[in-house]
């Protein structure tokens, strides 16, 4: 199978739902240079940098009957459109009573490994995990941010796709047919009994890598990649858990009121699955404070497979020590 970096597929699945749709058109502050030469200037616009605008100019269309893609860029980026994200694309198709669609992918870059400041490293997806009537997803591979994509272009909601800067060049198997990945199902990177580790986008190859290194000590590592933060696959999350009774949550953004705190009560919140725990669950979590701009300083932020490693052994000593007399 030919290999696409994660860029690559990206772009090439918004490529080929614009020749699918003629209502789809792109709008972003710098327009990629792929789909300007193939669609024209007509449907992939290079805006001025207003993402308010952009962010408004998406919901009066999608209500038109047009699907708009807005590509942020960074995440950072789109926090002068909050009122437009928060106040009207994610209410307004329950204000208007069901009576009109909108269907809006929005893109944003996300996380650190850049080195570009406090600014432009941040991983704030649990601030619109906290929104209703969004949903978003964060791929950790060429082939799910392809599925994913599709998908999301395909779907009658407003869909953010947060995609990790550190992956952008990463590369990896991408089917050439025509395939989707449904949003709301995880993805069992690595089958294990030992302990659950929950991990996303560039966190799931680092869980890769510690689990390689643990199995060297016996230690059966089950690696779970959520890819969708909402609708989140609880399911698939749990009978993990009850399979390994330890949990081990890696997430690039900080710990407070985060996703790595959702998925933590995803798995304690059910009684069938905290019945399993044989020990409390360990966050991996980006220390809570603004990104450094040196590469010392971001390295010590950001959580590893080192990290990862520790925070495994951490669970497993602690079941021992529960054994203990």
């Amino acid at each position: 199978m030919r290999e696409l970096t994660y860029n690559e597929a990206a772009v090439e699945a918004v490529a080929e739902e614009m020749r699918r749709d003629p209502k789809i058109f792109y709008m972003s502050t710098d327009a990629l240079p792929p789909l300007l030469k193939e669609f024209g200037a007509q449907r992939v616009r290079a805006t001025p940098i207003t993402e308010a605008a952009l962010t408004g100019m998406s919901i009066g269309a999608a209500g038109s009957g047009f699907r708009p893609i807005v590509d942020w860029r960074q995440v950072t980026f789109c926090f002068v459109a909050m009122d437009q994200i928060v106040n009207q694309a994610a209410k307004i198709h329950y204000m208007f009573g069901g009576q009109v669609t909108f269907p809006i992918l929005y893109r944003a870059s996300v996380g650190g490994g850049g080195l570009v400041a406090a600014q432009h490293s941040q991983s704030p997806y649990s601030m619109f995990m906290n929104v209703a009537g969004l949903k978003m997803f964060l791929p950790s591979t060429p082939y799910d941010i392809k599925g994913l994509l599709k998908t999301a272009i395909r779907d009658n909601n407003p869909v953010i796709s947060f995609e990790s800067g550190r992956l952008m060049t990463r590369k990896g198997p991408v089917p050439e047919e025509d395939y989707t990945i449904p949003l709301g199902k995880a993805d069992v990177k690595r089958e294990g009994n030992d302990v659950t580790v929950v991990a996303l986008a560039w966190l799931v190859h680092e869980a890769l890598a510690a689990a390689e290194e643990l199995a060297k000590e016996g230690v059966s590592v089950e690696v779970v990649d959520p890819r969708t933060l909402v609708p989140l696959d609880t399911e698939t999350i749990r009978n993990s858990v009850r399979k390994t009774g330890h949990l081990v949550i890696a997430d690039e953004a900080g710990p407070t009121a985060g996703f790595s705190a959702e998925v933590a009560a995803v798995a304690t919140e059910d009684a069938a699955t905290f019945a399993r725990l044989e020990a409390p669950v360990k966050r991996v979590c980006a220390l809570q404070v603004p990104i450094p701009y040196s590469p010392v300083l971001e390295n010590h932020v950001f959580p590893d497979r080192k990290r990862i490693i520790a925070g495994v052994r951490e669970v497993l000593e602690g079941r021992r020590s529960a054994a203990a007399p």
